[in-house]
């Protein structure tokens, strides 16, 4: 599992001061690179789910960072690439979306590696869309090998073509000040546009469902990661402390539905007591927690079904 990056609590005093600033920044990027953690770490508590499967995050999520003289709305994305079908169609349109909205945009790059393909794509897409200065995030500093600095960094900043860059590393916090300095002067004078407790839009059950996401994807392989959604089907308060939730897994095959029950039903019994605990540590209450699965073939083409998955 992707280790929590820990940081300071989201606190922050409601502001009107008329020298305060709070604007959107747009986080962009191939998959895999770091986007989400990056917003995690920023926002102090995990507003997005991650994992080492790549188009982890399928949908646009707002994260919320106060300081005492600024208010940044962050907005993961999910990692831009080539679309395969509707969902893939959706990520997509989520992401390029999101460029619309932001007073400055994140540009994340896996600095450990040369632009590819999908990174040029997105730099054109960049230079078409964004209305705001670009800041090149190098991510993943701690696998760049020092004889690659300088080639890799010359690389990115000649392809992004961006007003700043940093190097991060996003599980560690490293650089995150010298980061929060590039992005703050660029947003614009404006009164907070969420209260101070506010981190996030997402509803309980949305999170919840990426939640138990999240742990699927963590202990599946193959083609599983990329083909599973979660459907909250329940969710009752038995009473003041405890919450019942059943969800529903939805996968393209019956082997899929097979590699998630497991063995004896083991790897659906980890994946539930798992998302269960973190769900308790979020929440505050005593979770009983339901999962089954179901078969939807081709469920990523089918329109009513995206919408009813809120993928829309």
């Amino acid at each position: 599992m992707i280790a929590e990056p820990t940081v300071e609590p989201n606190l922050a005093p409601w502001n009107s001061d008329p020298e305060f600033r709070a604007g959107y920044v747009a986080v962009v990027g191939r998959p895999n690179v770091g986007k989400s953690s990056l917003v995690n770490l920023f926002v102090g508590r995990k507003v997005s789910i991650v994992s080492p499967r790549p188009q982890t995050t399928r949908r646009r999520i707002l994260g919320v960072m106060n300081s005492e003289k600024s208010q940044a709305v962050f907005l993961d994305t999910p990692g831009i690439h080539r679309p395969k079908h509707r969902l893939g169609q959706y990520m997509l349109e989520s992401a390029v979306s999101a460029l619309t909205d932001a007073d400055c945009v994140l540009a994340v790059v896996d600095a450990s590696c040369l632009p590819g393909q999908e990174d040029r794509h997105i730099a054109e897409l960049l230079e078409n869309e964004a209305k705001c200065d670009v800041i090149l995030v190098m991510n993943k500093m701690d696998r760049l090998k020092p004889e690659h600095v300088v080639r890799n960094t010359e690389a990115y900043v000649a392809l992004f073509k961006p007003a700043e860059w940093m190097m991060t590393n996003a599980l560690r916090g490293h650089n995150k000040e010298k980061l929060w300095k590039l992005i703050e002067p660029r947003l614009p004078l404006c009164p907070p546009l969420f209260p101070p407790d506010q981190i996030t839009d997402q509803p309980e059950q949305t999170h919840a469902a990426e939640l138990i996401r999240e742990k699927a994807l963590i202990h599946t392989y193959q083609e599983v990661p990329h083909s599973v959604a979660v459907m909250i089907e329940q969710w009752k308060e038995e009473r003041e402390d405890l919450l019942h939730i059943s969800a529903t897994f939805i996968v393209e095959r019956d082997a899929h539905k097979g590699i998630l029950i497991g063995h004896g039903g083991q790897m659906i019994k980890q994946i539930g007591q798992e998302a269960r605990l973190e769900m308790e540590e979020w929440l505050g209450k005593k979770v009983f927690l339901e999962l089954w699965v179901k078969v939807k073939p081709k469920w990523r083409n089918h329109p009513a079904l995206l919408n009813e998955l809120e993928y829309r």
